[in-house]
């Protein structure tokens, strides 16, 4: 919307500010944090009232949680949808397809999320609705997106994949191949991070940590100089994810504040499927997508080691992990959660800095 007074600038030269991207990044990370802090607490007062006892508990997982979380109520992804929501609105170019297509997807994962979620807090029990049902949603939405990004975007590359660290490795995969290849990332993304959430703060800090990654990807991405310069494929209109990148993380630090240990709210499905689900449109229509795989690196260890635990307890009845998402086999261990979570962080530091490597070796 605030881009729109670029067009002053024959006025006076202070609107051309807003033709730059970094310019409305930086505003979309301030207004997405203002609007949290903000709502956030008459919105926490209000889940609390309305939930009463809070996000129910796994009965199976580690005893502390049942002391120390219980009563905590979830949702919270609804102010993180709501920071990113008004920032993107405010400072994104809106004739750009790529800001519709990633603010649908994260709306429409953060819908599924919110039922989710209220079949767990109504009915009491730490299962929600139909894992079928929500899968076989969560496919078609992000088919349409990438369908979307595949037919609108510039032929042969809108459905090609690029390979990291090789500068003319670029396979045509064809629309069908594509959009198969974009439901895997989109889809898998939205319930890696949703697997991951499992600890105050373990998620949203990595899910930060991968939007800077990928607002400075989508900055180069989508700059034909710095495409050029740095030999990766150029993306006209990509420039523009920066600034949804800018108000994931603006959203993302006003929601750590009240999830910081130990957490006032939870974000529960409606944050983690709406998070994840944008990162991964992000990474299709960057062009990014096997480096997600990178960047989002802990996200896939929590998916494997889910994977990896059900798999092997179905095949020869033991388990690998103590307990799987990873997060609680360290606990297990002994591990603090504050330990768990730190370590995390880091690691998910040094996976991004590893992802952003790939645009200068090639």
């Amino acid at each position: 919307m605030l881009y729109l007074l670029s067009e002053l600038s024959d006025v006076s030269p202070i609107f051309n500010l807003f033709r730059y991207t970094t310019f409305r990044t930086g505003g979309a990370i301030m207004t997405a944090l203002a609007v949290v802090f903000l709502f956030g607490p008459g919105l926490i007062r209000m889940l609390r009232v309305r939930q009463g006892k809070g996000q129910p508990i796994r009965e199976d997982g580690p005893q502390s949680h049942l002391l120390t979380k219980k009563g905590t109520p979830t949702m919270g992804g609804l102010m993180i949808i709501l920071g990113v929501g008004v920032a993107t609105l405010l400072w994104a170019n809106l004739s750009n397809y790529f800001v519709w297509v990633v603010l649908g997807v994260t709306l429409s994962y953060g819908l599924i999320g919110f039922y989710d979620d209220f079949l767990k807090v109504t009915k009491r029990t730490s299962a929600g609705f139909s894992g079928r049902v929500r899968l076989t949603l969560e496919l078609l939405i992000a088919a349409a997106a990438t369908y979307t990004i595949a037919v609108l975007g510039e032929s042969p590359l809108s459905t090609s994949l690029a390979v990291p660290f090789f500068k003319d490795v670029l396979i045509d995969l064809g629309i069908v191949l594509f959009v198969l290849l974009g439901v895997l990332v989109i889809a898998g993304a939205g319930n890696a991070v949703n697997l991951t959430d499992g600890l105050d703060g373990l998620a949203i800090v990595p899910v930060m940590i991968a939007a800077a990654a990928f607002g400075i990807i989508a900055y180069l991405v989508g700059n034909k100089m710095f495409a050029d310069y740095l030999q990766i494929h150029y993306v006209a209109g990509s420039g523009e994810l920066a600034v949804v990148c800018g108000a994931l993380i603006g959203a993302g630090l006003g929601f750590l504040w009240f999830n910081a240990p130990p957490a006032m709210i939870f974000m529960g499905d409606t944050g983690s499927l709406a998070l994840g689900g944008a990162i991964g449109a992000i990474a299709v229509a960057t062009k990014h997508e096997i480096v997600l795989a990178i960047i989002g690196g802990l996200f896939v260890l929590e998916t494997v080691s889910v994977i990896v635990q059900v798999i092997s307890f179905k095949l020869t009845g033991k388990r690998v992990f103590r307990m799987a998402p990873l997060h609680h086999h360290f606990e297990q261990k002994g591990w603090a959660e504050s330990t768990v979570v730190v370590r995390f962080w880091i690691i998910a530091v040094v996976l991004a800095l590893i992802g952003l490597s790939t645009l200068k070796l090639r």
